[in-house]
């Protein structure tokens, strides 16, 4: 029997176990058959903006609705009101549909809800992330003492790669900044690399300008001798070259950089070697495939994302450092509330974030369940997809001008009156499938990635057809 002087709780916000089970059916009935769903409709949204604009502002937050209404409004809204990247035929960015296995971990998370600040308050899940980063880290050839932590996403992960250069090149710099170097701070990556790193300068306080573009050799790659000259150049101009990022998939093409060549000039000039390897570092589950990132073992510090080809849910990228110190160094703070402060393992003292959700979960699924095998038919499969994709369009005229090992391919049409904007505009508007236009060495392409593990040759073929039909002026051709 209750207490007559209990303060109740809310029952909308925190319900009993009883309360909860019609909510979980109807959820379950919703999502059991969303794939299926997604695959037999369009990729692009649908929605009537205007009308939904107008439903949400009918929810003023004054007027309690149940779940069991909200919930089918959500679910159906987002059905026809996003670009769904969880289509087979969803040929886009790095952001594929994600495992079984991850989703799991993130309801898993959600009901335990676990504080990753410290290894005090959650010692078994900061010892679970921490068991992943070492299994991957020595997958990728980086030595046992590497440390590391999951993250954001890779603009996180680079973030930390240049606040752990700028704190090895310079004792003063935790102290002081910037101005404990002699000269700007500056580092380099490739004109194709992820042009996250001008916002990454800024929030390091060096100034956008500090980052070098350096030229490429006409195949997406950096110029290894190029990178030479400018760091020549910049030391005689008194700048302090402190980083050279290089990177393994570029996100236009899917081009590796000649990482051996930039660890032997960071090397030579005394500067920290990162590779961000952000989507391209799953080939290290590959034995056949991970050759191409020769060189990804010498990194000071590397970025991989598992929330690109490992297929993890979103939200979830991982750093790593041979410098477990330096990245201790980087982040230590004291303070009394916090329960402990262990260098190297602490999560609040060895990366940006304070409070953090148990990311790790997703991958370590994902890993146990389908182990590194698993996961090196994942990614081989989207490289032979991928070369199905270019040898069908090639028959046909389209020419692939990247040459990448990775399932990305940069297309460009045949000579006609329609170009790679226009026929990228025209699927999109059949809805059969999506892919975007990029800019590659200069020139306008059609940029089509593999990135669902459930994508099937009859899926490639629906693009192509889609490809033709919109070089061809047919809109409406395709769709679902």
């Amino acid at each position: 029997m209750q207490d007559q002087g209990e303060v109740r709780r809310t029952p909308a916000l925190f319900p009993d176990a009883a309360a909860c089970r019609p909510t979980e059916a109807l959820l379950a009935e919703l999502l059991d058959d969303l794939p299926l769903r997604i695959a037999g409709g369009p990729v692009m949204p649908t929605l009537d903006m205007a009308a939904f604009r107008a439903e949400l502002a009918g929810f003023d937050f004054h007027t309690p609705q149940t779940l069991d209404t909200l919930i089918p409004w959500v679910v159906a809204r987002l059905e026809s009101g996003i670009v769904q990247i969880t289509h087979p035929r969803y040929f886009g960015l790095f952001n594929p549909a994600p495992t079984y296995p991850a989703q799991i971990a993130d309801r898993i998370v959600a009901a335990f809800n676990p504080q990753l600040a410290t290894s005090t308050t959650s010692p078994a899940a900061v010892a679970l992330e921490a068991h992943v980063i070492r299994a991957v880290a020595a997958r990728a050839g980086l030595p046992p003492e590497t440390g590391g932590h999951f993250t954001t996403g890779g603009a996180e992960a680079n973030f930390t790669a240049l606040i752990c250069a700028l704190t090895a090149a310079h004792p003063g710099f935790a102290q002081h900044g910037a101005r404990s170097f002699a000269g700007a701070p500056v580092f380099y990556a490739s004109r194709e690399s992820h042009l996250a790193w001008i916002k990454i300068a800024h929030q390091a306080g060096i100034g956008r300008e500090a980052v070098r573009l350096v030229a490429t050799d006409g195949e997406g790659r950096m110029r290894a001798a190029a990178l030479a000259e400018a760091i020549a150049a910049d030391r005689a101009r008194g700048a302090v070259p402190v980083m050279v990022a290089a990177t393994a998939g570029t996100t236009a093409a899917g081009m590796i950089d000649p990482l051996q060549d930039c660890a032997a000039i960071a090397r030579d000039a005394g500067c920290w070697f990162h590779v961000d390897a952000a989507w391209g570092g799953a080939l290290i589950a590959s034995e056949r495939q991970r050759g191409v990132l020769a060189g990804i073992e010498q990194a000071d510090s590397l970025t991989i994302d598992a929330h690109k080809w490992f297929a993890t849910t979103m939200g979830c990228g991982m750093f790593f450092t041979r410098h477990p110190p330096v990245l201790s160094a980087a982040f230590q703070v004291s303070t009394g509330y916090m329960p402990s402060n262990v260098e190297n393992v602490d999560p609040y003292v060895t990366s940006v974030q304070w409070s953090r959700r148990f990311l790790g979960l997703r991958l370590f699924l994902s890993l146990a369940a389908a182990g590194w095998e698993g996961y090196a038919a994942h990614v081989e499969r989207a490289v032979t997809l991928a070369a199905l994709l270019g040898d069908r369009l090639r028959s046909r005229g389209w020419t692939i001008v990247n040459t990448s090992p990775l399932a990305v391919l940069c297309i460009v049409p045949p000579p006609g009156p329609a170009d790679a904007a226009t026929i990228v505009r025209g699927v999109l508007a059949s809805g059969a499938a999506w892919i975007s236009v990029a800019t590659f060495e200069g020139r306008q392409v059609i940029r089509a990635c593999i990135t669902h593990g459930a994508t099937t040759t009859d899926d490639v073929a629906r693009l192509v057809d889609a490809l033709e039909a919109a070089r061809r002026g047919q809109p409406g051709h395709g769709v679902v």
